[in-house]
């Protein structure tokens, strides 16, 4: 299991079960997958047919067994049906798991900017943390969430806020804000400008 994987485990695991067990069946039903997520069969007692799969473009599985599954724009309980159907195939009463994953952007103002391959039941506050938290100019109250060309704006600067707990989807770009200068940091700059002038002219004066 990769490392942000295990991270991202363990951020899930600090929510309660019942938490858990409603957003698991909210998002086999809301969420899909795109080209570029990743798809983690685990078949039990068949490890040849068991992979960790890329989508490719055309929507379909990237790996000789499953290339003629299709995976995209469809619920995730859909895609867990297409399979078992498909592994009736070569064993009777198939055993499977799926882990999907998808990718996601995380950038701005926190200390990790990267693309992310995450569970479709993270939610934005932990996409965020998983890239480090907010740098020392990030603005929580300004985060955007730029999905299917709509732009979305939370505020998180509220730790009893339940923007935070808004699910990620694939290919969400999470856009931390930065927080406006000091004064005195637009100030000092300015002065030293003023100064360097004076001191131009002075010699031309002379």
């Amino acid at each position: 299991m990769k490392l942000q994987t295990k991270l991202l485990c363990a951020l899930l695991l600090s929510a309660t079960a019942a938490d858990l067990h409603a957003q698991g069946s909210n998002v086999q039903q809301t969420q899909s997958l795109s080209p570029g997520d990743q798809l983690v069969i685990t078949v039990w007692r068949n490890p040849e047919m068991s992979c960790e799969c890329v989508i490719a473009g055309n929507g379909t599985v990237v790996h000789p067994l499953y290339r003629e599954v299709a995976v995209t724009g469809v619920p995730l309980n859909v895609v867990e049906d297409r399979l078992r159907v498909f592994l009736a195939r070569y064993t009777q009463n198939p055993q499977f798991a799926i882990q999907p994953l998808v990718r996601i952007i995380v950038g701005g103002e926190v200390r990790s900017p990267n693309i992310y391959s995450v569970p479709p039941e993270t939610t934005i506050a932990q996409a965020i943390a998983l890239a480090g938290g907010a740098s020392e100019r990030g603005q929580l109250r300004n985060v955007r969430i730029i999905r299917e060309q709509q732009e979305i704006r939370l505020d998180l600067s509220r730790p009893d806020s339940e923007a935070g707990l808004l699910q990620i989807r694939s290919g969400d770009q999470i856009l931390m804000g930065r927080r406006s200068a000091p004064v005195r940091e637009f100030i000092s700059p300015v002065a030293s400008s003023i100064a360097a002038v004076a001191g131009i002219v002075a010699i031309f004066l002379r």
